[in-house]
């Protein structure tokens, strides 16, 4: 009598590109759920941006001079770009300390068990980031609607800020998620990814006009890659602010805006693979 064996078949391995995308969207989806079970992440994180556009707004509104005017109108338009600037760079705070919490916790050595993506970990955790961070900037959005911001160019141009904004805010996740492969806990990583974020924001033209400060200061605020996103949504709004730098990030602060974003993401990208795997190691 012969056996008779029934063939199986054999699944050709996916493209190493395919996998990494598929890996990390099932990493975003575990993150996003695991954030909507705990909406005071969401809560906390709309708190203070929307407090600085409160006090900006009507305790410094009618003395700051915008274009030669201490109009508070004048200044909440001036405002809001900086605003929606801090908001997204603030999630780095976040990023750091939810990844070195995934690290303490030993989440991630059962990820390292898995077949998947080495890389899946950290961008999954990203793009949840950049989804949180989409649904703040909606939110102050309306705020600053209510406060009196308006805007003055087509919805295109309008869209087009907020995905510069969003860029920025995914560029600075990755330097959040360097900090938190960095650091032991998720208290140190809140700390440190705080600490550098409160100088590259207010040197900057976000609050200020930046042709006010000293001329050593000005030089820095002016090729601050911050400065740069600021400037290009002011531009992009038609809210007030239009820059006498000669800088070439003033000139041209879309083109600025995008390198700027573009490059720390590869930098900062490949330098938090290459330290979560040294550190799985």
């Amino acid at each position: 009598m012969s056996a008779v064996t029934d063939a199986v078949p054999v699944m050709a391995p996916a493209h190493p590109l395919v996998q990494s995308v598929r890996d990390s969207l099932v990493v975003a989806k575990r993150n996003l759920i695991r954030m909507s079970r705990i909406p005071e992440m969401i809560i906390f994180g709309l708190i203070q941006p929307i407090m600085f556009v409160v006090l900006f707004s009507y305790v410094f509104g009618g003395s700051m001079n915008i274009g030669g005017t201490t109009d508070p109108q004048v200044y909440r338009e001036f405002l809001m770009a900086g605003i929606f600037a801090q908001t997204v760079t603030f999630a780095t705070a976040g990023a750091g300390a939810g990844i070195a919490d995934d690290m303490h916790k030993g989440l991630i050595d059962r990820f390292r068990s898995l077949p998947m993506a080495r890389g899946a970990v950290l961008t999954g955790r990203t793009l949840a980031d950049l989804v949180q961070t989409a649904l703040t900037l909606f939110v102050l959005a309306i705020v600053a609607l209510l406060v009196g911001w308006r805007t003055h160019t087509s919805f295109g141009e309008v869209l087009g800020a907020f995905g510069l904004l969003l860029l920025l805010g995914y560029a600075f996740t990755w330097v959040g998620a360097l900090i938190g492969l960095s650091v032991r806990t998720p208290e140190a990583a809140t700390s440190g990814g705080l600490i550098w974020l409160f100088p590259v924001t207010f040197i900057s033209n976000a609050f200020v006009d930046s042709s006010r400060m000293t001329p050593w200061l000005q030089h820095v605020a002016d090729w601050n890659p911050f400065s740069a996103t600021v400037q290009a949504c002011r531009e992009l709004f038609g809210n007030p602010g239009v820059s006498t730098s000669d800088a070439w990030p003033m000139q041209h602060p879309v083109w600025a805006s995008l390198i700027y974003s573009v490059v720390i993401v590869v930098v900062f990208r490949t330098l938090a693979v290459r330290k979560y795997r040294s550190a799985s190691a």
